[in-house]
């Protein structure tokens, strides 16, 4: 072990001097949380407004005929003002997101206690008017349920016969739960920034050393092959150690300095401990990343080869997380066999304050760490091969 510590050491002083090595960490770890605590704010602004706070513009076409109708959209909030002559061509090039149009037969019809007759007309392929559809829909609805209810009590009738079904609601979630719709792509997240922490690392003593034209003359040194995997792979560990601390740190100051609650209604903290525990889940991800990077690397002639293949990489292992930030799963022991997806549906629940099952704990750590002995053995193996001069392992 003392050659490895060597290498180890050689390799971490090198990448400390490297202005490229440290920006790279830094920069992933800053974009992580900005990126999500952006889109909290941008969701957040969407979809966290009280629709009665904001007028609605709406053009109506024949508004004479229902003046009842046009006095209750105007006492609700909603701007009326006159359809253009052509209401369809309107919606259709986007210049009106909807049009209401009150048939001349209006009148009649209401007089007559028979169904009125209003058209709307939308577009229903813009997703950026469906507020506005669903709010026009809202109070037309609630103006014809208004009065059906008058006209039941003109002629003697309880309007409430008309609701046989009470329906009451209770909401158990918390705080912490309701987050959650917000921090599920957290898992995907942080996988990026684990693959990005010790990547130029990986880098940098694979095909960088091959394109310097240097891997040679440290191969014929006295250390073995495996002395020089092991060192070199340790060697990107403490860099990937601290990205993944310093974002965890971020993302933990920033849910205490920008204010989240006031762009999605309920207060969001991210405790603390979730965050020491989300940390001690990704230590081995960390090695699965670092093993799977030298694997790879170990098949690229060159630096920038390397980068385009190893940028790759997060996607692919993230893809679980993401799937499952939109499908959640409950979380069973088959479940952790799969590394890095085991990962995500702990992180899931940590998030959630849920009781953490130990065992799923120790059976996806010890999932995870297994593969990646066998990745670091199998570069080992391909280290033994004196093609990996050429990179051609």
């Amino acid at each position: 072990m003392k050659r490895v510590w060597i290498i180890f050491k050689k390799e971490v002083l090198d990448n400390l001097r490297d202005r490229r090595t440290i920006n790279s960490s830094i920069f992933s770890a800053l974009f992580t949380p900005a990126l999500l605590l952006g889109m909290i704010v941008v969701i957040g602004r969407t979809l966290n407004v009280n629709p009665d706070e904001k007028p609605l513009r709406l053009p109506i076409s024949g508004g004479e005929y229902a003046p009842g109708l046009v006095s209750y959209l105007k006492e609700n909030n909603v701007e009326v003002v006159d359809a253009p002559a052509d209401p369809t061509g309107a919606v259709r090039e986007g210049n009106e997101e909807i049009v209401l149009i009150i048939s001349p037969d209006y009148p009649e019809a209401f007089r007559k206690g028979e169904p009125a007759p209003v058209q709307l007309v939308l577009d229903s392929s813009r997703t950026t008017a469906s507020a506005s559809t669903q709010r026009i829909r809202s109070l037309l609805g609630s103006y014809s349920g208004l009065l059906a209810a008058l006209r039941l009590q003109v002629r003697g009738v309880d309007p409430t016969l008309l609701d046989a079904v009470s329906i009451g609601v209770r909401d158990v979630a918390t705080p912490q739960s309701q987050a959650l719709i917000f921090l599920n792509m957290m898992p995907f997240l942080i996988t990026l920034n684990i693959f990005a922490g010790g990547m130029y690392v990986i880098i940098d003593a694979t095909a960088g050393e091959r394109e310097r034209g240097s891997l040679e003359p440290l191969l014929i040194n006295p250390a073995s092959r495996w002395e020089f995997v092991v060192g070199k792979l340790l060697a990107s560990l403490p860099f990937a150690v601290a990205s993944l601390g310093f974002v965890l740190v971020v993302f933990y100051a920033g849910f205490r300095v920008v204010p989240v609650e006031d762009f999605i209604g309920f207060p969001m903290v991210l405790d603390g401990r979730a965050l020491f525990g989300i940390f001690l889940l990704c230590l081995p991800e960390l090695l699965l990343a670092s093993a799977m990077q030298m694997l790879v690397a170990s098949f690229t002639r060159s630096f920038k080869e390397a980068q385009t293949y190893l940028s790759f990489l997060p996607i692919i292992i993230g893809l679980p997380s993401v799937f499952l930030s939109f499908t959640p799963i409950k979380s069973k022991i088959l479940y952790m066999l799969v590394p890095t997806y085991g990962q995500s549906l702990l992180f899931n629940q940590i998030l959630r304050g849920e009781t953490i099952v130990t065992e799923h704990w120790i059976v996806a750590s010890a999932v995870t760490v297994a593969l990646a002995l066998a990745l670091v053995g199998a570069a080992i193996r391909l280290y033994q091969r004196e093609q990996v001069l050429f990179g051609k392992a």
